[in-house]
């Protein structure tokens, strides 16, 4: 049984987790650009200069897709700004999905449009990588958003919750795999439309924000920590093997980043990685040394998805 203040805990916990799932959508796109800049993107009434502005004719059933809007930060890296109106999309993603299976022209549209959209943008910008933030949730704009991936990376938690969710990703992505594969054997002759390959192939887990003590997770950190590698062999790749190492020593993890505590809010004022944080935003005495390892962490787990995805790296 649980005390009133355990309940009540335990609903504020609830809350804020619902909360950070229906933002999560624009998450990226508030965390590179000001408040002033995000006003301009999100007045009321249309949004021409963010991904809802983009395929607001195929919403309204008017058109294809538009030309996607780039938020230009340097040569390298540019970002077509989110948009919590996209939750208005979410029922058509539904309605696509059966319809391609049953060779529906404007269907595929519908499905491949988040794809569209990022290669369009890539093929501006001479993109050779191309990130998709999905949000923590399986729906149908998250479908959309992964079926246009290559690659998967895996954030998790050391909770309950993450554990949970790497039991309900790996069946529905291979499920996903398997369907968007029957979907193209049923696209029209006729569409002249570029497809994604649909291969969403998981490259590894990123553990994060877990309490440090000694250099080792703190125990209640620890206890759910041991149980990823087991879970995310059996749940995402679907494999059965008996001897399953540490997370300090399993191939499958990426990273176990720290909590980097003051950095975050820091980065977030600043708005720059915690890792880039200098003495002007703050970052003096001991966080020079905590920047300094964040960047060393950072890097580190940069070089292992590049190796995984086949990127090629400079230092190499």
């Amino acid at each position: 049984m649980l005390s009133p203040e355990q309940l009540q805990r335990l609903m504020t916990d609830l809350e804020s987790e619902r909360v950070e799932r229906t933002t999560s959508v624009d998450k990226m796109t508030s965390m590179f650009l000001d408040e002033d800049r995000l006003e301009t993107l999100w007045p009321d009434g249309e949004h021409p200069e963010t991904i809802h502005g983009a395929i607001q004719p195929i919403l309204e059933g008017t058109g294809d897709i538009g030309k996607p809007h780039l938020e230009i930060f340097q040569d390298r890296l540019a970002l077509i700004p989110g948009d919590l109106a996209l939750s208005r999309f979410e029922d058509k993603l539904s309605d696509a999905w059966p319809r391609c299976l049953l060779g529906d022209s404007a269907a595929f549209r519908v499905t491949t449009a988040f794809y569209r959209l990022a290669h369009n943008g890539g093929k501006e910008r001479g993109a050779d990588i191309i990130l998709i933030d999905a949000g923590p949730n399986l729906g149908a704009i998250n479908r959309a958003a992964l079926i246009a991936s290559d690659q998967v990376v895996v954030p998790l938690g050391a909770d309950m919750f993450s554990l949970q969710g790497l039991r309900n990703l790996g069946p529905t992505l291979r499920e996903w795999r398997r369907e968007w594969q029957m979907c193209l054997n049923q696209k029209p002759r006729n569409l002249a439309l570029d497809m994604p390959r649909g291969t969403m192939e998981p490259v590894g887990y990123v553990v994060s924000q877990h309490g440090i003590r000694e250099s080792r997770p703190v125990k209640s950190y620890r206890r759910w920590l041991a149980r990823i590698p087991r879970t995310y062999r059996r749940s995402v790749l679907d494999e059965n093997e008996e001897n399953i190492p540490d997370p300090e020593n399993d191939p499958h993890a990426l990273a176990m980043l720290k909590h980097y505590r003051s950095l975050m809010p820091m980065a977030m004022d600043a708005r720059k990685p915690m890792f880039s944080l200098r003495s002007a935003d703050g970052a003096i005495g001991a966080h020079i040394e905590a920047v300094h390892a964040c960047h060393e962490d950072f890097l580190n787990l940069a070089k292992k998805i590049a190796d995984r995805t086949g990127i090629s790296r400079r230092d190499e």
